[in-house]
């Protein structure tokens, strides 16, 4: 199961630096760019920014497409929120089969496997389901960056104190971008049973990765970066609300306990009888 996981991590990682890859034109995007990256991805974009641009700027067209974008994502999100819910539920149980298959050799190594992909199997956890959202974001990142670096209209336009394709002067959008992104992976960590050092690490770790990219790319990227954070933290609240979740959890391990001590008290009391 986890070499199946790799090998989609793997994929992923290439698909992205194939993305990466051929959206290296810095040519100017017109009516008359072709293929199917120039032509039909990265213009459309451009030409949705810039019809969207009619509702308050350049700036306000780049939002609004954002939250457009993340509308569409949505249920792949929700997806993606339940399965990781649903894996973390398990870990319990997980490090219980890892614990009892701890030997290196294959034969114990394949039963673990083989118990694992049961235990994901019983609680409906697909374990690709969290590359799934990358997937699609990672070439909508790229395509927005080539939209707005290679459109003369949005490079040169402007929002509020901002040149959309320079830098943020004031380091206000870095910020906010970084910022969102802690709120974001907090919430999510709130709401887990358990947390590991890798977990706090990435929480930690993002924003300020975030924070030192948004800084030296131009502020449209920055301004997506805010506005999709800033979503992401509203779904949270809304579809993986922390607080509601600890308290299910605990209402759930309450009522585990109470069918275990009536468990216990019927077993006992079923002793009696019998000795009487």
């Amino acid at each position: 199961m986890r070499k199946r996981t790799k090998k989609v991590v793997t994929l992923a990682a290439l698909a992205s630096l194939a993305i990466v890859l051929s959206a290296c034109s810095n040519a100017p995007i017109t009516n008359h760019s072709t293929g199917i990256w120039d032509g039909l991805v990265v213009l459309n974009f451009s030409r949705a920014i810039i019809w969207l641009s009619q509702f308050g700027g350049y700036g306000m067209g780049i939002i609004i497409f954002t939250i457009i974008v993340r509308i569409i994502i949505l249920p792949l999100m929700i997806y993606q929120t339940r399965s990781m819910r649903k894996t973390q539920e398990v870990q319990p149980q997980l490090q219980a089969l890892q614990k009892k298959y701890s030997s290196r050799d294959t034969e114990t190594m394949q039963k673990l496997q083989a118990e694992q992909k049961k235990l994901y199997a019983e609680a409906g956890i697909n374990p690709i389901a969290g590359c799934l959202p990358m997937l699609v974001q990672m070439p909508v990142l790229f395509a927005l960056y080539q939209a707005i670096w290679r459109t003369q209209e949005l490079r040169t336009g402007s929002f509020m104190w901002l040149r959309l394709g320079h830098q943020d002067p004031y380091f206000i959008l870095p910020i906010l971008a970084a910022f969102f992104t802690f709120l974001s992976s907090w919430l999510a960590m709130k709401g887990q049973p358990q947390q590991n050092s890798m977990t706090s690490m990435m929480t930690f770790g993002m924003p300020v990765i975030i924070l030192i990219t948004a800084v030296s790319l131009p502020s449209a990227l920055s301004l997506y970066w805010v506005a999709t954070n800033a979503f992401q933290v509203g779904q949270t609240l809304v579809i993986q609300n922390p607080w509601k979740i600890n308290k299910e959890r605990e209402e759930k391990e309450q009522l585990q306990k109470q069918k275990e001590r009536a468990v216990k008290k019927a077993i006992k009391k079923a002793k009696k009888s019998k000795r009487k």
